[in-house]
């Protein structure tokens, strides 16, 4: 397992990878912070870390970085992973409500309904903070509800998006 730090607006971010793909991303003192590390920790620069800080320079200068990241979710339940999935759908500047989310996977699973509790405890496990965009979840009447890296750091986050704090943007149709 390596490691590598980037310096962000919201503090120090630590970065981790296998040796090609990302296991985690985390704002240093989040809730669950490194919960995907696992024994030794190495610290070195690989291309992986290289790409995270080109995605990471280009989103924090308030634009959308336009390209995905190597990420490795197999450690992660199949429920986790399909919620993190969703995430990754939720375009830059948008955002998507824990109901919205809940009846997606419900629709997926041709089930009646979804749980957007369970919903709502997957998208706080993720170990992608930013880059698998869970700041993009707000409550089904437009507040902003919980987050791992705290509530400032996710109205910062929405604000640099230019959201609009109020503002629900459906991406069901678009899924």
């Amino acid at each position: 397992m390596y490691i590598h730090y980037y310096n962000s607006p919201l503090g120090r971010i630590t970065i981790a990878s296998d040796g090609k793909s990302l296991t985690g991303l985390w704002i240093d003192g989040q809730k669950y912070f490194g919960s995907t590390l696992e024994g030794e920790r190495l610290e070195g620069y690989l291309p992986v870390f290289k790409q995270a800080e080109q995605w990471l320079d280009i989103y924090f200068g308030g634009k959308d970085p336009g390209f995905a990241l190597p990420l490795s979710m197999e450690n992660a339940t199949p429920f986790r992973k399909t919620v993190w999935e969703i995430l990754l759908s939720i375009k830059y500047g948008h955002t998507m409500s824990y109901g919205m989310i809940a009846d997606i996977i419900a629709k997926q699973r041709e089930t009646g309904n979804m749980s957007a509790q369970a919903v709502g405890g997957a998208i706080a496990h993720n170990p992608f903070l930013i880059i698998v965009p869970c700041h993009r979840v707000i409550g089904s009447d437009g507040s902003l509800t919980g987050y791992a890296g705290g509530m400032e750091k996710k109205k910062f986050l929405l604000e640099l998006e230019k959201t609009g704090m109020l503002m629900v943007k459906s991406a069901i149709n678009n899924i």
